[in-house]
């Protein structure tokens, strides 16, 4: 295949892919308005991922945090992923092994109403030479659950034990994983800007929180 050939062929993929995803448009809206009522609660947003995608859980913290608000008078999404302490992460790693990498940190921050957003391009399926995939992604998605409050599912291909795990699940159904990553971060980056309207609206109307 030439380099012309394998552009035409990705960007039609990427438009399919779009397309797709109007489909789920309704799971969209259910995160963002879950992540609303999380911040009207002042309660914690655990963000979650492996590889490419904990750099999407980092960025999509950070957006959550500070690109919602308009100034810093306001109050911004509160927060966290969980792969950036990496000290914790290795030592829980270490100790206990990678699948409880991130139930360790839930443990000391969790508060009832809270929620474990996850980003899996595989979903947590499958099994290579380190075992099978993403059991500490599922684990803590599980902990969510079994404490008060939601999973929310971001994953790719056919959705793996991460669709039928999310209390909302969305999923870039393509078998390319640069797509399935790419279009996560389109994601999130849809849900940062319209939370952002969202808050803006809510300030608009005078209230102080």
């Amino acid at each position: 295949m030439s380099s012309l050939s394998f552009i035409v062929s990705y960007l039609h993929e990427s438009a399919e892919l779009s397309l797709k995803l109007k489909e789920q448009e309704v799971q969209i809206e259910q995160a963002i308005d879950a992540i609303f009522k999380a911040w009207l609660a002042g309660a914690p947003v655990f963000i979650i991922g492996n590889g490419g995608s904990a750099s999407t859980a980092t960025h999509f913290a950070a957006d959550l945090v500070k690109t919602v608000i308009n100034n810093p008078d306001q109050r911004g999404v509160k927060a966290l992923a969980l792969v950036d302490n990496i000290p914790l992460v290795s030592a829980s790693t270490n100790d206990w092994g990678w699948g409880e990498a991130y139930t360790a940190a839930l443990q000391a921050y969790w508060q009832e109403g809270g929620i474990v957003i996850g980003f899996s391009v595989h979903g947590g399926s499958g099994g290579e030479a380190g075992g099978v995939w993403s059991q500490n992604l599922l684990k803590a998605m599980q902990y969510a659950k079994d404490h008060r409050g939601t999973a929310i599912g971001f994953s790719g291909f056919d959705g793996g034990a991460m669709k039928n795990l999310s209390d909302i699940s969305i999923i870039a159904e393509v078998n390319s994983t640069p797509l399935v990553e790419s279009f996560h971060v389109v994601l999130f980056h849809l849900i940062t800007f319209r939370l952002k309207e969202m808050i803006a609206d809510f300030y608009t109307k005078g209230s102080n929180k």
